[in-house]
């Protein structure tokens, strides 16, 4: 089975990650692991205009699969 956690967040200037909200959820082990996901990764690229960084806004869906065990 497959279920989608979407999260949402914002990119700031320097590439970390601000304001990381759950925008639709599935459960709370589940949501709470994409949450930790997302808190955890990298510094991400930010948005580019004029040739200067700028903070954006992202929404961003996670697959997950499901196995019965």
């Amino acid at each position: 089975t497959q279920v989608k956690v979407f999260v949402t967040f914002i990119i700031e200037k320097d590439g970390s990650l601000s304001d990381v909200k759950l925008f639709r959820g599935v459960s709370a082990d589940i949501d709470a692991e994409a949450l930790r996901v997302v808190k955890n990764s990298p510094k991400w690229i930010p948005g580019m205009q004029g040739g200067k960084p700028v903070r954006v806004q992202y929404f961003l869906p996670i697959n997950f699969s499901l196995s019965a065990k």
